[in-house]
């Protein structure tokens, strides 16, 4: 695996990967663009922050010629779909969700793996920004602006498959750390996608993306992040990620970056491939620690 780059993010007005509503309020329509990057039920809701573009997970930014879900696009797809949305590649990106940090940070590793750095997660999301009074327009994000200048330059090893997963299940350097609840990591509650297994890969560990926020949908502190995945990966460095379908395993991505880690890969198939019946071993209960 490719150890991930600290993003220079100088230049972009940015001081890491997480911006406040505060800072998007003060430089909103000052050469950033805003992506709203929601999922499922709340993709196209009729509210957004004024200005928004839609990075639509659900639709052109995903393969879907794979046969599982949120997977990511071609080199050439993913740079034809940035320039129809406008974006050069000196552009300063903020991307956010309406859940608060869901699928935001998917689209945020998706285009740093992408090569692209000049990209922050807006912490809280669409509720932390009507929640502190900043406007919101009652209209779902579009865009029919001018293209973009936008090239992707692959890294590779921010986005692996399942041999790279298993590869890394069996090396005691690394840790695989899984991003559902409690309850689905142990296989006591249903998969939302019929057909997959219940539990967990063998060997990894359990850290549901909820527990990285505090009340409000923010993020936690840069000490309490570093605490949590200490608790379930030692003393690793190396962190391979894993959820659903490869969105909240972004999450994870996001809380170790803002923790110091920087030798990180998210697994893009994640449960919905693994959890497919094959011969992938699969373990049901435990704590969720190795």
């Amino acid at each position: 695996m490719s150890a991930t780059t600290p993003p220079d993010l100088a230049a972009a007005g940015l001081t890491g990967p997480l911006v406040g509503v505060d800072w998007l309020a003060a430089r909103r329509g000052d050469g950033v663009v805003l992506f709203d990057a929601s999922v499922g039920a709340r993709r196209g809701a009729a509210a957004r922050i004024p200005g928004a573009r839609p990075f639509d997970l659900d639709g052109e930014l995903s393969d879907h010629t794979s046969a599982v879900p949120h997977t990511m696009p071609g080199v050439q797809e993913f740079t034809e779909a940035l320039r129809a949305l406008g974006v050069d590649d000196t552009d300063t990106v903020v991307v956010y969700d309406a859940q608060g940090i869901y699928s935001s940070a998917r689209a945020w590793w998706m285009l740093r793996a992408m090569g692209f750095d000049r990209v922050a997660v807006l912490d809280g999301g669409l509720p932390a920004w009507t929640a502190a009074g900043h406007p919101v327009e009652r209209v779902p994000a579009v865009y029919d602006g001018p293209r973009g200048t936008f090239t992707a330059r692959p890294r590779p090893g921010l986005i692996v498959d399942a041999g790279a997963v298993t590869a890394a299940l069996a090396d005691p350097a690394a840790a695989v750390l899984d991003a559902r609840t409690r309850e689905r990591y142990a296989g006591t509650a249903p998969e939302p996608r019929p057909g997959l297994r219940g539990g967990h890969m063998p060997g990894s560990a359990n850290l549901p993306f909820g527990e990285l926020q505090r009340d409000g949908g923010l993020m936690r502190p840069r000490d309490e992040l570093r605490t949590a995945f200490e608790a379930v990966a030692g003393d690793r460095e190396q962190l391979y990620f894993t959820c659903g379908s490869g969105v909240t395993a972004c999450v994870l991505a996001l809380g170790a970056t803002l923790a110091g880690y920087r030798d990180l890969a998210v697994y893009d198939g994640s449960w919905s491939e693994w959890g497919l019946p094959s011969e992938r071993p699969v373990a049901t209960g435990g704590s969720g620690s190795p």
